[in-house]
């Protein structure tokens, strides 16, 4: 492939109309897909400690859910990233309560 022809695909797959653009797209997807890798791990975590806390709750006679707490869930995300945050949360959430 020539360099016109790598430069015009690489301008068609970001978006970008000037090369230098495509460069710093490029190299800024790349950095958004590691930050996605880490955050997808980090809720795999989270998921991995809510199920501790929600069998120590159940074994102890408790619910598996507790909705103050996910009330102060929703809140600190509301507040950390405003009004989508709630969104985030109430998916973060749905993900770690597992099956009811």
């Amino acid at each position: 492939m020539s360099i016109t022809e790598t430069t015009r695909t690489t301008t068609e797959q970001t978006g970008a109309r000037t090369p230098e653009a495509a460069t710093v797209i490029t190299g800024a997807r790349e950095r958004i897909d590691a930050l996605d890798d880490r955050i997808i791990g980090l809720i795999q975590e989270r998921m991995a400690v809510s199920a501790v806390i929600q069998d120590a709750r159940i074994a102890s006679g408790g619910r598996r859910v507790n909705l103050a707490r996910e009330m102060e869930v929703l809140a600190h995300y509301r507040d950390a990233l405003g009004r989508p945050g709630t969104s985030i949360a109430m998916t973060m959430l749905e993900l770690c309560r597992g099956r009811i």
